[in-house]
């Protein structure tokens, strides 16, 4: 890890000078070299593919770890994005003149070696890899095991495009060991690491908040919450409910939750039960609703839980304050949606509403750097600080303040 450490930090001093004609050439050459190379990402996926069965991955998570055609175009389809998106380094921001006649500004920055610790999503070496070349970071990953043929296939295709246009392959590193002794050393690799982003479950990434030495920028699990108000069109709120909960279900932005108004709930439930008999949706019923929808008993631990397969909770409330006060109590700040005709209703659920993404009338799949038009992402955050909801380009720099004089002295 520490040779790691050095390599990668002589690559952050490398890839800080490189200018973004030179950046958009690499990311170029990798969407070409994905496509070239997509049988063997594919061969790779496949031995992954068959360990997961193996070992019993539940249907969620196989869906994050399979690739296919469709979903290499996509990554290649993310870094176009990204190489057509404006460089976000050097960018001078709120230069102006202070008492003394200093202008004072703020430059963007790289953040500089950023560690990835993530699970069975074998996409992320790849939007990781295009978002921090072009921010100007380098990068070291360290996958879950479940997916160490697809991420070492992916990495060494990355790193020979670079090395064959004369670019320090370094710019991108993957840990092969996927131990825990290995994910430690990361996490404690202070004076080499400048961030570390935890990608995964609740349970890797309070591993990470808790045990880390470096820098963590904390993304969260998606306990999203879809809330149909009093009076809401509920032909549009099926079809939002159906989207976030079944369209994908391994992953943080699928609704795990599904909160009713009262004086809707019955008629929703009558037209919800055949769109979960069809998915095989297991339900965590309110005791209160019991009597509309078969399904087992809510316990108090189903409205906090991200079940990342076909299950939800079904809470009925009497108001929209309760709604929200729900929300808000179990929420792990990452995705909520209202459906609702009342636009006093949505502007106070956006308002009082305390996660990264809040929706009005829409699916919380939407959540996602590719659908905002970022082209990839790191992550989601869910924390306050330096950045939150979706990672991409902008929110992988700093910035230095910088201050031009005219030979002022303090006095």
């Amino acid at each position: 890890m520490f040779e790691l450490g050095i390599k990668g930090k002589e690559a952050t001093r490398d890839l800080a000078n490189r200018t973004r004609q030179e950046k958009n050439q690499i990311l170029g050459t990798w969407a070409e070299d994905l496509w070239t190379h997509r049988e063997e990402i594919l061969q790779a996926n496949e031995k992954d593919l068959a360990y997961g069965r193996e070992i019993g991955l539940n249907s969620g998570l196989m869906d994050r770890l399979k690739l296919d055609e469709g979903r290499i175009q996509g990554m290649i389809d993310g870094i176009q994005v990204v190489k057509n998106l404006e460089d976000p380094i050097g960018q001078v921001q709120d230069l102006k003149a202070n008492d003394q006649g200093l202008y004072i500004g703020k430059m963007t920055v790289p953040i500089g070696l950023i560690g990835i610790i993530y699970e069975a999503r074998p996409n992320v070496t790849v939007d990781c890899a295009a978002l921090c070349l072009k921010s100007g970071s380098a990068l070291i990953l360290r996958g879950g095991k479940e997916a160490i043929h697809s991420n070492l296939g992916l990495a060494k295709i990355l790193r020979k495009g670079l090395e064959n246009l004369g670019f320090n392959p370094d710019y991108v590193q993957i840990i092969e060991d996927t131990s825990r002794e290995k994910t430690k050393e990361l996490m404690e690799a202070a004076g080499l690491v400048d961030l570390l982003i935890p990608r995964g479950s609740r349970s890797l990434i309070q591993a990470c908040i808790q045990g880390a030495k470096v820098p963590v920028l904390q993304t969260g699990e998606g306990n999203c919450h879809v809330y149909v108000d009093q009076g809401a069109d509920l032909e549009m709120a099926l079809k939002i409910v159906e989207n976030a909960k079944t369209q994908r279900t391994g992953v943080c932005n699928a609704m795990e939750s599904l909160v009713l108004h009262k004086e809707i709930a019955r008629d929703f439930l009558e037209a919800f039960k055949p769109l979960a008999q069809a998915h095989k949706i297991r339900l965590h019923v309110d005791p209160a609703l019991k009597d509309a929808i078969e399904g087992d008993l809510a316990l108090e631990e189903d409205w906090g839980r991200e079940y990342l397969d076909m299950e939800c909770s079904i809470k009925e409330v009497a108001s929209l304050d309760e709604a929200i006060d729900h929300i808000n109590k179990y929420s792990t700040g990452h995705s909520e949606v209202i459906v609702t005709k009342d636009y006093f209703h949505a502007q106070e659920f956006l308002k009082r509403v305390d996660s990264a993404c809040v929706y009005v009338n829409a699916s919380s799949r939407f959540t996602d750097g590719g659908q905002f038009n970022m082209g990839a992402e790191m992550g989601i955050s869910t924390q306050k600080i330096h950045a939150r909801g979706p990672i991409g380009l902008k929110e992988l720099t700093s910035y230095k303040y910088i201050i031009y004089g005219k030979g002022q002295i303090r006095q």
